[in-house]
């Protein structure tokens, strides 16, 4: 095993096909830029059609040869997920890696275009509908991953099942907790059921740590608070290419374990080289993940069907 694992270390990527969302600016344009680099076949699920070729051609340029392809993508809005969906199936009838990446940071409250608190409907919503809708696809690959993106603020969050969307009390550091926190019990429960259908799916979690990325600007951020989140962001944080390496390792090291979250391997998890973390105890919960998947799918109209795509 590599002590200190670099985006060097990622295996032959060749033949393999993923799909990574908020793929346009930081971590996920790194992501992107390193799977195609390592000979992956990319699409760059992004909101931004501008931003989005602005990334293509800097995937490009920085990977000549580079297969990538540019895809709009809302995670804020359900018919914009499905149609993203639609159109990655039936352009490519096998997806071999999905990477959950795109995401909102503490925005004041606001609420997508289906009626969803903005982070809780764009971290996980939007996600948990995009996985099922490609779960076809995913399931046709022969080692299918779902790499999800938490955060180690996920230690800060908690499900408010009474109050979800944060209509009655809203805090937006302890809401963007809680998004980051369902995208781990998501990802566990993705496993389980997985497992449980003899799939050889596997779900993985990372956390960048606490890395240089458009994220700290995040449109919650007050004027006069900027130049500290600027101080901080250069003397504290690491680079945004450190920063995916926790990702890029779940998402192709070949023994990883499903189920597995990965972070950076220095103080408190804040910063360094990507190895296997441990997550709150909170997010181990069982029955929180089977509660949280259902109302996922209720509010989606979302439904994993393992057993159906499987036999077809």
């Amino acid at each position: 095993m590599v002590t200190k694992w670099t985006a060097a270390d990622i295996p032959d990527q060749s033949g393999r096909l993923a799909v990574v969302t908020g793929a346009n600016i930081g971590l996920g344009l790194v992501t992107a830029r390193e799977l195609a680099r390592a000979g992956a076949t990319v699409v760059l699920g992004c909101r931004s059609q501008i931003k989005g070729e602005r990334a293509l051609a800097a995937i490009r340029q920085a990977a000549p040869g580079a297969k990538v392809s540019l895809e709009s993508l809302d995670l804020a809005a359900l018919s914009s997920v499905r149609e993203f969906a639609a159109r990655v199936g039936a352009a490519h009838p096998r997806l071999d890696l999905l990477i959950n990446n795109a995401g909102l940071m503490a925005p004041p409250r606001g609420t997508t275009a289906d009626g969803f608190e903005t982070q809780f409907g764009t971290n996980h919503l939007g996600h948990f509908a995009l996985t099922g809708l490609v779960l076809g696809p995913l399931l046709a690959a022969p080692a299918p991953r779902v790499v999800t993106v938490s955060s180690g603020l996920h230690r800060m969050g908690s499900l408010k099942w009474g109050d979800l969307q944060g209509e009655r009390r809203y805090n937006r550091w302890l809401a963007y907790g809680q998004s980051k926190l369902a995208n781990l019990l998501f990802c566990f429960e993705l496993q389980r059921r997985a497992t449980a259908a003899g799939s050889p799916l596997k779900s993985v979690a990372a956390h960048p740590g606490y890395a240089d990325t458009n994220l700290q600007y995040a449109r919650g951020v007050k004027s006069y608070q900027r130049p500290l989140v600027f101080i901080n962001s250069k003397l504290i944080a690491q680079s945004a290419e450190m920063g995916t390496l926790p990702t890029l390792y779940a998402a192709t090291v070949p023994e990883l374990p499903g189920g597995t979250f990965v972070g950076p391997d220095g103080f408190m998890e804040g910063r360094g080289y990507p190895r296997v973390v441990t997550a709150a105890g909170k997010a181990y919960d069982e029955d929180a993940w089977r509660r949280l998947w259902d109302i996922s799918e209720e509010l989606t109209g979302v439904h994993y069907e393992f057993a159906a795509l499987a036999v077809s």
